[in-house]
């Protein structure tokens, strides 16, 4: 009985795994896709959400039947339910992805009002919170999701300086304010991204220690 148990918790960190994979993904296209101006990149990562749903499905459909049918204790109960908080944030994640690609697509031919350079090191470092969180559950590793909590800061600071150079470039032309916007609406999107990785590692946490703030 507990070997089946082993080999379907092994078959989850797997399809966590991918599911991980998915969104890291789409956050990397997207972030490309206002980089470049690709609207062909920006409708992959908006075609894409719909894989990212399914995986959803198909992780909860395993951590009910292992629920059901084996019905863990302790330990192994808070790892389930875990997996089940935790692909709620991914598919969330997706989604935030999917909102900064729909809005590639309407500054598609515009002139940026500024280098992007904050926004690109907001991406990489959701979509290293995104991964840590992950990896952070698959290996028990509670150091590694405390890691990932105190690396939120570098994301809501990063928020914070595009916030202040946007208000400045306003202040300096008004015509800049609609896609002064649009941009502090993408730099939003990627900081929702760091706080549902900082969800997946309090998720974590619990399910190593039993205990959730």
């Amino acid at each position: 009985m507990r070997s089946r148990f082993d080999e379907q918790l092994a078959t989850l960190h797997n399809n966590l795994i991918e599911m991980g994979a998915m969104v890291e993904q789409a956050i990397t296209k997207a972030t490309r896709a206002l980089l470049e101006q690709n609207v062909t990149l920006a409708d992959e990562v908006r075609s894409g959400d719909n894989s990212i749903d399914e995986k959803e499905k198909e992780i909860e459909s395993l951590c009910l039947k292992m629920l059901l049918i084996q019905h863990p204790v302790a330990r192994d109960l808070r790892k389930i339910s875990t997996a089940l908080k935790m692909i709620t944030d991914m598919e969330r994640i997706g989604d935030q992805a999917a909102d900064i690609s729909e809005i590639c697509v309407y500054l598609a031919g515009q002139q940026y009002i500024k280098e992007l350079e904050h926004i690109q090191q907001m991406a990489k470092a959701t979509i290293k919170m995104v991964t840590n969180s992950i990896d952070a559950y698959v290996k028990n590793n509670l150091s590694l999701a405390q890691e990932v909590i105190k690396y939120d800061d570098i994301v809501d600071n990063l928020y914070v300086e595009i916030k202040k150079d946007l208000i400045d470039l306003v202040h300096k032309d008004v015509q800049n304010g609609e896609q002064a916007f649009d941009l502090l609406q993408v730099a939003k999107y990627y900081e929702r991204i760091g706080d549902h990785a900082v969800n997946i590692a309090k998720w974590v946490i619990f399910s190593i220690s039993g205990h959730h703030k």
